[in-house]
C-alpha cells in the first residue's frame, strides 16, 4: 500500500516506474483508490489522497477502514507535505504517524513499515515551508527508530537527499517526470529489501 497525499497518487507516476522495477509475480499494490494514467499499464491501487493531511488521516480514523479493504503487508508512507504547508507542529504530525503506525500493527502484527522522509518543498506561497520539511524529516529517524520492532520493523526511506525542487518538480512541490524517476529509486532497495 502506497500511502500518501498527492505526491503519491495524482498521478503519482513514481508508483508506476517502482512497479516495473518490482518482481511482478510477487508483488500486488493495493489501495481503494485506481491508479492513473502513467503512459503504460501497471498495478495502480494505491492510498494517495490529494490535500489530505496525515494528521485528519489519523484524527478521523481513515486508514483502519483502508487497511481492513485492501489488507497489505507492507506500506509505504510518504505523508506530511500538507501538514507542514500547514504550519503544523513536527510533533503533532509524528504523533499522527504514531497513530497510523498502530492502525497497521493492529491490522497486520508482521507489517513492514516504510516510511519517507518527504520530499522538499518550496512553493512560491510558502516561504517557510522549506525549513519545516527539513524540521520534519530531521525527526524522523529517531521517532523511528524509538517505534520498530523485529516483528513489525519501520525502515526510513530518504527521499530527500538528493532531491531538488527546481528541476525535480513542476511546481515546488509536485514531481516532475525527472523527480518521479528518482522518488521510485529511492524507494526500490528498502520495498525490494520487504519482500525478501
Amino acid at each position: 500500500m502506497a500511502l500518501g497525499d498527492s505526491i503519491t497518487g495524482s498521478p503519482g507516476c513514481w508508483r508506476a516506474l517502482l512497479w516495473q522495477k518490482l518482481p511482478a509475480e510477487r508483488v500486488d499494490f493495493v489501495g481503494t483508490l485506481p491508479g492513473q494514467g502513467c503512459g503504460f499499464p501497471y498495478d495502480g491501487e494505491n492510498e494517495g489522497h490529494g490535500g489530505y493531511l496525515v494528521t485528519n488521516v489519523a484524527s478521523q480514523n481513515l486508514l483502519a477502514g483502508w487497511l481492513a479493504a485492501t489488507d497489505p503487508d507492507v506500506v509505504l508512507m510518504h505523508f506530511g507535505t500538507n501538514d507542514a504547508w500547514s504550519n503544523l507542529p513536527t510533533s503533532t504530525i509524528l504523533a499522527a504517524y504514531t497513530t497510523l503506525v498502530g492502525q497497521m500493527r493492529a491490522s497486520n502484527p508482521g507489517m513492514r513499515i516504510l516510511v519517507a522522509k518527504i520530499i522538499p518543498m518550496n512553493p512560491s506561497t510558502c516561504a517557510d515551508c522549506a525549513q519545516r520539511v527539513v524540521e520534519l524529516d530531521a525527526a524522523i529517524p529517531a521517532w523511528a527508530a524509538g517505534l520498530t520492532t523485529a516483528g513489525s520493523p519501520i525502515t526510513v526511506v530518504d527521499q530527500w537527499t538528493g532531491f531538488d525542487t527546481a528541476t525535480d518538480t513542476y511546481d515546488g512541490v509536485h514531481p516532475n517526470d525527472a523527480g518521479n524517476v528518482k522518488i521510485a529509486n529511492r524507494w526500490y532497495p528498502a520495498v525490494a529489501a520487504a519482500l525478501s
